[in-house]
């Protein structure tokens, strides 16, 4: 097979050793005549995925003892739904969410939660095209406000935040960390609720990982539906209705592949320097630019422009026909975008430069 590297935001890259891993299992897992897709999930088989999966994950990102950590169905866009349901009700009514609004997915967070609840745009990116993260001293926010909602990496716009707000009071941070989990070293403790789909970082579509701290939990609106409930969801380790197993099994086999790479803090390193590089090569001149603050981007999600957009079809035909797979840029921005997550190796990165530099007739 032709060397091939995939930038595709997510759906993404999986490590290959995790593919030949699951593969090698995938018509008897670990001599039980059963692929893990076959197994009930209430089995001693299946428990015993899912429980090393918990473990894992909770020793890479020191999830403290205080923390529960679910497995959900529904994608960023469905906790957005179910955010609000299992926490305005732990205020008096009627409640405010404020939020940080730094691009798309914050702005469909936004929209979402006004479902449910009052919301507070405490701050915005807008009127700068979503090119940096508003600085905390210009935030406005709701005094006794139910949560403040984050995204702490927007994967189409390519703003990422390198601080953590510090709240007065008791108001819960609540961040989707969906396309940059597990890419760099957090302090779980920061949060109130950290939650992200699993195909960037983690595993296959189909998967919602949520870490909620223990005391909010049990204030879900009485619309919220029982398989949402976190409360319910903790109080039966994710196996309230059938969790997506061979998802939970991906990430499993992807936290453990991880553990063996050196955990999170060395996955950080790496990102550091294939962002690095991949950022310089847009920077040498304006042949390309990058139109995100120095201080605010992505290391996960790399948008760019051409200064010559007539060239955008002919820089993606060349890139196809050297193996760098879908580059072109979310449809709602246009331009380009190379995703470099975890599992995206720097030889990667540096056939892509190598690709930029060839273009720019740099070289």
């Amino acid at each position: 097979m032709t060397q091939i590297y995939n930038f595709s935001a997510g759906p993404a890259v999986l490590p290959k050793e995790v593919l030949r891993e699951a593969a090698a299992d995938m018509l008897d897992w670990h001599g039980s005549g059963m692929s893990v897709m076959e197994m009930s999930h209430r089995g001693p088989e299946f428990i015993s995925i899912i429980d090393a999966a918990v473990r894992d994950l909770r020793l890479l990102l020191n999830v403290p003892a205080n923390y529960k950590i679910l497995f959900l169905q529904g994608g960023g866009l469905g906790e957005n739904a179910i955010v609000p349901m299992n926490l305005v009700g732990r205020v008096n009514q009627p409640a405010t969410i404020d939020f940080v609004h730094t691009g798309s997915w914050s702005g469909k967070s936004v929209k979402e939660a006004a479902r449910y609840a009052r919301v507070n745009v405490a701050a915005s990116g807008e009127a700068g095209r979503f090119t940096m993260v508003p600085p905390q001293s210009a935030w406005q926010l709701t005094p006794g406000a139910a949560y403040l909602h984050l995204c702490t990496n927007e994967t189409i716009d390519g703003v990422e935040y390198n601080f953590v707000p510090e709240l007065a009071g008791d108001t819960p941070i609540v961040a989707d960390m969906s396309s940059h989990i597990l890419s760099r070293v957090i302090d779980v403790s920061k949060y109130g609720v950290i939650f992200g789909g699993a195909q960037k970082n983690i595993g296959p579509a189909g998967l919602t990982v949520v870490i909620v701290r223990e005391d909010l939990l049990g204030h879900a609106l009485p619309i919220c539906p029982s398989a949402f409930d976190w409360s319910i969801v903790a109080a039966h380790d994710s196996m309230y209705n059938t969790p997506p197993t061979y998802g939970i099994y991906i990430a499993g086999l992807v936290f453990a592949h991880l553990l063996r790479q050196g955990g999170v803090a060395a996955a950080e390193q790496r990102n550091i320097a294939k962002a690095d590089l991949l950022y310089a090569a847009l920077d040498i001149d304006d042949f390309y630019q990058n139109r995100v603050a120095k201080d605010c981007r992505s290391r996960m999600n790399v948008p760019f422009y051409l200064r010559d957009e007539s060239l955008n079809d002919k820089f993606l035909a060349g890139a196809k026909a050297r193996g760098l797979l879908q580059l072109k840029g979310h449809k709602s921005v246009g331009g380009m975008r190379a995703s470099i997550y975890n599992a995206m190796p720097i030889e990667g990165v540096q056939a892509l430069v190598d690709y930029l530099n060839e273009f720019a007739g740099r070289t």
